[in-house]
């Protein structure tokens, strides 16, 4: 088993602002770090100056850190490879690994999301496209984690998740550190949900706040969001005590809050009147949530789930749903016990 104080080859699959402070964090702690930027402008200034302008402007990065645009060589001889593409175009960054990857390496996410066109998660697309031997040990990371403040080294707390316990520890062992700790879990599917769930929770807390709706309403909104990401994991197979922890409730409050949210972003804009057109044309960086919107809302009609604060973000962000109707809506529901 590795332990902390052993070096890892490590490929990182995507160089936006996560990737990119992941790719640093483990290139800090001592590894091989190889870090596949889709842009090549990105490539050029992380092997030239050692900074992300693009994503993560203002940090140094470790003068080890290494970038590509060939995921053929990202990826090849790597005993770890771990994903942080938008989970949208995951499938096809997949395809273009499969024949690559070593088939001892340990295959790792920390992208958060629901594939839209088939619903489903990182897992189950790394199950149809690659070996069963790599998807056996495949790891989820999550967590309430900003790009930015692991970065910056400020103290972060993280869950990696997976049903093969060394996996899990080789995981948590690549990225340990002074200022970020990191637990084990056994449950895929709960972390993985979580890590979808909460960016809908929080584009809906973000509508709040921009209606000016106040405290009492984000808090409410917080802990009946956690309620129904439970509601749709149990119906999953998932372990109701991964939501109360970093995955779940963690994770949620953090992006429900924070103003580095790009989720909470999206919907505080929202709630101030602007187009989600025209919100996300001012964007650079993925706002997972405005896509997990529909799939999420999908997979709970699958599932039988009812999810009504989920359904009436989906409603708001893709069938122009004005916002403060769809919150008369949901505080119009008919009474009944909490649960």
């Amino acid at each position: 088993m590795t332990t902390e104080n052993s070096s890892d080859r490590i490929a990182v699959i995507g160089a936006g602002s996560w990737g990119t402070a992941l790719a640093a964090r483990l290139a800090a702690n001592g590894h091989d770090v190889l870090l596949w930027a889709y842009e090549h402008e990105v490539m050029q200034e992380i092997n030239a100056s050692q900074t992300n302008s693009l994503y993560l402007p203002g940090i140094a990065l470790p003068l080890s850190l290494r970038s590509t645009t060939g995921l053929a060589e990202a990826v090849s001889g790597r005993e770890i490879v771990l994903l942080v593409t938008p989970v949208q175009v995951m499938r096809g960054v997949l395809r273009q690994l499969a024949d690559t990857i070593r088939s001892s390496a340990i295959i790792a996410n920390a992208s958060k999301g629901i594939e839209l066109a088939t619903l489903n998660t990182v897992s189950q697309i790394c199950g149809e496209l690659l070996p069963s031997g790599i998807t056996d040990r495949y790891v989820a990371l999550s967590g309430p984690t900003f790009a930015r403040e692991v970065a910056q080294g400020l103290p972060s707390l993280i869950v990696a998740a997976s049903r093969d316990e060394q996996a899990a520890r080789r995981v948590q062992a690549a990225f340990s550190c002074p200022n970020l700790r990191v637990y084990t879990n056994n449950d895929v599917t709960g972390v993985e949900l979580g890590g979808a769930v909460k960016n809908v929770i929080a584009i809906a807390a973000g509508i709040c706040d921009g209606l000016g709706f106040g405290h009492n309403a984000r808090a409410a909104l917080i802990t009946r969001g956690l309620a129904e990401m439970n509601r749709l994991g149990q119906a999953m197979g998932a372990f109701s005590s991964t939501f109360s922890g970093l995955a779940g409730m963690g994770d949620l409050v953090l992006t429900c809050t924070g103003d580095l949210s790009r989720n909470r972003t999206v919907g505080f804009k929202l709630g101030q009147g602007m187009r989600l057109a025209d919100i996300l044309a001012e964007m650079r960086m993925v706002a997972e949530g405005v896509k997990s919107a529909e799939s999420v809302f999908n997979l709970s009609i699958r599932q039988g789930v009812e999810m009504p604060i989920v359904e009436q973000t989906y409603r708001i962000l893709h069938e122009d749903k004005p916002a403060r109707e769809a919150v008369t809506e949901l505080m119009g529901r008919d009474l009944k016990a909490e649960g």
